[in-house]
């Protein structure tokens, strides 16, 4: 029924009636409305990422605005390939609800896993093993690294941070804490259990095989800034020994730690080589996880308190997601080494889960050099990844961009030192396979360019 000419339609109802005509009508004549050959959803994406990397006090909010008016723009100008408005929204949240609910269920989990492995004492006992010279603080790194790789990166740094603290006299050089940072991500980067951008892969179909790949880049960047951060670190401030000489493990929590991550492993394995079909049907790993975390209450307690906090940095990154799941990835350039090479540089500014979610969507690397670039790319700067962001939460001496270029210097070195070593003795195999574009039930129309 039409409304009265003397009362107008609501605002509700005219924004309706806009979002679903709109998408019909922007698309009439030619490419996705763009500035300067940048469709708009790429400039919208990128002033999010912006907001991020400025505003770090209020980064769920950034990242909350940003998603909202990256879909409002959707609905109402370009529409979904699973349809135009709000119905195509609907559709494409209920095509990526899946990944979605797996992450949150791996990001909160985790932390709660991160926290047993804290207090089962081994990252305390871990420093009695090492030398007082500057092999010490080398072999620090490494152990970084090592937990790193079955442990989530950010707890990983966190635990390297609260070593050094104690090893060096709480005087720890912004170099080592840069060197911490990327062993922290470097050990992350070959193993999906290890780094939300690996698990985002595992979780899309990415062999963990192909992903492992990475260590080859990872293992030169590590003896890189080892070498260098602990020469740094050494002369700054000594090695602190016989620390913690009567700590004994908590073999309780690593039990815990252990079943959390089996389940998880198990269940992935399961459902991508025996029953591939279900694998976007539901959450399977998420809830995996979930259950051996409740079926582990009577073992130890877990740490239910840090939920809150997981729960709001889960959204923002979450939200990210979403925002790199609209975009238009078949309007970027081809996948190439050059790009994957880019995208590690272009990760130490901005958050390196949405740069991981556009290059699945849009397929065709090679997922170890991807692993990589982005994982260890981030750390060339102390914002660039969220292990650097909460490192510098224990050291507020590292939150100078500059100092930590002057004194890590040796990061962005090993960073391309890896890669292209890495290139010579791997080459170059994309997966073009990966991710193909399934059949959409709508195609929206083609809009006019802005800036033509």
């Amino acid at each position: 029924m039409s409304a009265h000419p003397s009362h107008p339609p609501r605002p509700g109802r005219a924004l309706l009636a806009l979002g679903l005509l709109l998408p019909v009508s922007a698309f009439a004549a030619g490419s996705l409305p763009s500035v300067g050959g940048i469709p708009l959803d790429f400039i919208l994406f990128a002033l999010t990422l912006l907001g991020v990397a400025l505003f770090h006090n209020a980064t769920l909010y950034v990242a909350l605005v940003g998603l909202v008016t990256i879909s409002a723009y959707k609905v109402l100008i370009t529409g979904f390939k699973t349809g135009a408005g709000v119905a195509g929204l609907v559709g494409h949240l209920g095509h990526e609800w899946v990944t979605i609910a797996n992450l949150f269920c791996l990001l909160t989990g985790f932390a709660l896993l991160a926290r047993h492995f804290e207090k089962s004492h081994v990252p305390v006992i871990l420093p009695r093993f090492l030398p007082d010279d500057w092999k010490g603080g080398f072999l620090l790194l490494v152990m970084v690294f090592v937990i790193s790789s079955f442990l989530d990166n950010i707890a990983a740094a966190l635990i390297g941070g609260a070593m050094a603290h104690q090893l060096f006299k709480a005087k720890v050089h912004v170099g080592y804490l840069a060197a911490i940072v990327a062993a922290s991500n470097a050990g992350g980067s070959g193993s999906v259990v290890g780094d939300t951008t690996t698990t985002m892969m595992w979780i899309d179909g990415v062999s963990p095989l192909i992903v492992v790949d990475a260590y080859v880049a990872a293992g030169v960047a590590l003896v890189i800034i080892g070498y260098f951060g602990a020469r740094q670190q050494h002369a700054y401030s000594p090695i602190l020994r016989h620390a913690h000489q009567h700590t004994h493990v908590d073999w309780g929590r690593i039990f815990v730690v252990l079943v959390m991550l089996v389940f998880a492993v198990v269940t992935n394995i399961t459902i991508n080589v025996k029953f591939p079909e279900m694998a976007d049907a539901f959450p399977f790993i998420g809830v995996a996880v979930w259950a051996a975390i409740l079926l582990t209450i009577p073992v130890r307690r877990h740490d239910w308190e840090v939920l809150p906090d997981t729960i709001k940095g889960s959204v923002f990154l979450l939200s990210l997601v979403l925002c790199a799941s609209m975009m238009p990835v078949e309007e970027l350039p081809a996948a190439s080494w050059q790009s994957a090479l880019a995208l590690g540089f272009v990760s130490a500014v901005f958050d390196n889960i949405p740069l991981t979610a556009l290059a699945l969507r849009q397929g065709g690397y090679d997922w170890g050099f991807l692993a990589y670039a982005v994982g260890f790319g981030g750390s060339m700067l102390w914002f660039g990844s969220s292990a650097g962001v909460a490192l510098s939460s224990m050291f507020p001496e590292a939150r100078s961009a500059a100092q930590w270029l002057r004194h890590g210097w040796h990061v962005p070195v090993a960073y391309v030192t890896g890669f292209f070593i890495m290139l010579t003795v791997m080459g170059w195999h994309p997966d073009a396979d990966h991710n193909a574009p399934a059949p959409v039930a709508l195609e929206a129309p083609a809009a006019t360019p802005v800036g033509h």
